[in-house]
């Protein structure tokens, strides 16, 4: 590549914006629109390909939507008996308090779509659950809470997946089915850990719930159960679209802190509306920076290039999912989940495509490698959420978060090499990919 060529100064320019403290998405806008005016293209092209992309894509309103549903639950008292209900379950084994930490993971992932809502959301209350009369080290909770919120984002509903949806024109319905065995096998991964660990430290036992009181505590945490119920049988049954379910959780969520549990004040209400529309503006932001630059990646032809370049190779699809894996490990590493996903993922498809690639066992794959890079140092954004919570230095978290990241490394390794994982419930379901 010239590296005086217009691409070239734009991806400098890009790197130097972002570099002196401009937000990602504004850099995107900035460099492609000095790239428009270095390749003697026109500038306004930049706000067509950002307005008509924005406006265009029906499917980008779940995400403010979704956003708004995990802020609504956590005002309410929906993640407090959702919490007492896993701990009824679950908490009477040794270690049964971090197994509970898993388990709500797995039940609130079905709600939200977001890992930092799940950290955020739980993250607090099971910190002071776990660490309460020195039962577990602040930093074992701490880095617990951040690998189990590495789920929300698998187990549907999913704002990775829809932005994957978007990039890559798969249907969002099978890639959240997609999500589901993967999701439960990393949960599975992570309760193993805590099973070994719970032996070997002696981790403290709680005390039981009696059986008497459990019917009690599941009918009191029953509509908060019961609401990826309500989200996922309303995309699968065919009455909503994926967006319209966003719209449904975010009502539902209302509905049930609002009314039926009376536990939230028009103060809560205006703050949870107000910190979604800041954390929507955001991504928002960066998906409008992604349209502009990508399609200054389409007029350089990148993806056709590389394509060519990697059939020149005589790649294999298992080889091609390892470089794909290790690429965005690395990548993780160092920036921003929606970045890969909007920037770096649309020039890996075609490729993916033409090695015959199924591409919702594809998206699954880079969802899984993408909320990894949320626990690996020096990015992990979740491990600097928990950092802020627990108020421990992030090094003793990514001490404790190894033995996680390891094991979900081999869920990652079973996931990429057996599609099957992936592909069987959407084939149950009508799937012929």
């Amino acid at each position: 590549m010239n590296l005086a060529s217009p691409f070239s100064l734009c991806i400098v320019a890009m790197t130097l914006l972002a570099f002196l403290g401009l937000p990602i998405g504004h850099a995107m806008i900035a460099a492609s629109i000095f790239y428009l005016w270095l390749a003697g293209l026109d500038m306004g092209t930049a706000a067509e390909q950002l307005l008509n992309g924005m406006y265009s894509n029906y499917i980008i309103l779940a995400v403010p939507l979704f956003i708004l549903a995990a802020e609504l639950m956590n005002i309410g008292s929906m993640t407090e008996r959702l919490l007492r209900f896993c701990d009824a379950i679950v908490g009477r084994f040794r270690g049964g308090l971090a197994q509970v930490n898993v388990l709500q993971s797995i039940v609130f992932a079905g709600m939200s779509g977001s890992a930092i809502a799940d950290a955020a959301g739980t993250g607090k209350m099971m910190q002071q659950m776990m660490t309460a009369n020195n039962k577990y080290r602040a930093s074992y909770a701490a880095a617990l809470t951040a690998v189990t919120a590495v789920i929300g984002p698998i187990i549907p509903p999913s704002i990775p997946m829809i932005l994957y949806a978007l990039v890559s024109d798969s249907s969002i319905g099978f890639l959240f089915l997609g999500g589901v065995v993967p999701g439960l096998l990393m949960a599975g991964a992570q309760m193993i850990i805590v099973g070994i660990q719970a032996r070997r430290g002696n981790f403290p036992v709680e005390q039981p719930t009696p059986l008497r009181e459990l019917p009690l505590i599941t009918w009191r945490a029953l509509p908060t159960i019961m609401m990826p119920v309500v989200l996922l049988g309303g995309i699968y049954s065919g009455i909503t679209t994926p967006t319209e379910a966003a719209a449904v959780a975010a009502a539902y969520a209302l509905v049930i802190s609002a009314v039926l549990y009376r536990s939230v004040s028009w103060r809560d209400l205006y703050g949870s509306v107000l910190t979604s529309a800041r954390t929507s503006a955001s991504i928002g932001m960066l998906i409008a920076g992604a349209l502009v630059f990508n399609y200054v990646v389409t007029v350089e032809n990148i993806p056709e290039s590389i394509k060519v370049l990697l059939n020149a190779w005589d790649l294999s699809p298992t080889t091609y999912l390892i470089l794909v894996n290790i690429l965005l490990l690395v990548l993780g590493c160092l920036l921003e989940g929606t970045t890969i996903l909007l920037v770096v993922v649309p020039v890996l498809i075609p490729t993916a495509k033409a090695l015959g690639i199924d591409l919702v066992h594809f998206g699954v794959v880079v969802v899984v490698n993408i909320m990894l890079g949320l626990i690996t140092p020096p990015y992990g954004l979740l491990l600097f959420v928990m950092t802020r919570i627990a108020e421990v230095p992030v090094r003793d978290i990514v001490r404790d978060t190894l033995p996680f990241l390891f094991a979900m490394m081999a869920a990652l390794a079973l996931i990429t090499f057996v599609p099957e994982t992936v592909l069987w419930l959407p084939r149950l379901l009508g799937y012929q990919g």
